[in-house]
């Protein structure tokens, strides 16, 4: 099968969101700058570089009362600053109440009865049993085409790791099974892992 996205794939639902997968979710964690916080998962995430380490997701949906589409973006516009929290197996349930199109009042932290830590380098909360949260200060971001799609980029200024997940002095994934988006509304978790050496090591 071949289709050009604008002349539609003609199945029951968008192909391209099974394509890339799975994909690593970002909890992103955010504060706006009356104290009100936010917490939102995003699949469109991912680490993109290492000095400095730097990461970004991005944004695809609008709500009619924030500007950027939804309240994470719009509230790392006005504070500059966002947590990226990593998504354990154990919180799928949780991550997943928090993806809900709620009004900017509401509080997920407190919807989904989650212990907020308050973050180190920047002013926002963390995920407290998060395996690992990111504390990110705003490079910039950056309007995609489409009517509500914004791409966020941020250097890491603090990195909280939870003492459980280093074994051996390694982050170990398998100590908590990530959790990562595929397709429709799927998901998969990472339970094995193996190595390979690149040519010449």
């Amino acid at each position: 099968m071949f289709y050009r996205p604008e002349d539609g794939h003609g199945l029951p639902h968008n192909p391209f969101n099974a394509v890339v997968t799975p994909r690593p979710i970002g909890w992103i964690s955010t504060r706006c700058k009356d104290g009100r916080e936010n917490l939102a998962p995003y699949s469109f995430f991912n680490a993109v570089a290492y000095v400095p380490p730097q990461v970004m997701f991005a944004s695809t949906s609008a709500k009619d009362d924030r500007h950027m589409g939804k309240d994470s973006v719009a509230n790392i516009d006005e504070t500059g600053v966002f947590c990226v929290n990593i998504v354990s197996y154990e919180m799928r349930d949780v991550m997943n109440l928090t993806s809900g199109n709620y009004h900017g009042d509401e509080d997920e932290f407190a919807m989904a009865g989650l212990e907020r830590a308050e973050c180190e380098t920047i002013a926002c909360s963390r995920v407290a049993g998060a395996p690992a949260s990111l504390e990110c200060k705003l490079t910039q971001i950056v309007k995609l085409p489409g009517e509500a799609n914004y791409t966020v980029f941020g250097e890491v200024t603090g990195v909280h790791l939870r003492d459980d997940c280093l074994v051996d002095g390694i982050f170990d994934v398998l100590t908590f099974n990530p959790l990562a988006r595929m397709g429709y509304r799927d998901y998969t978790v990472v339970r094995e892992k193996f190595s390979l050496k690149r040519p010449g090591e």
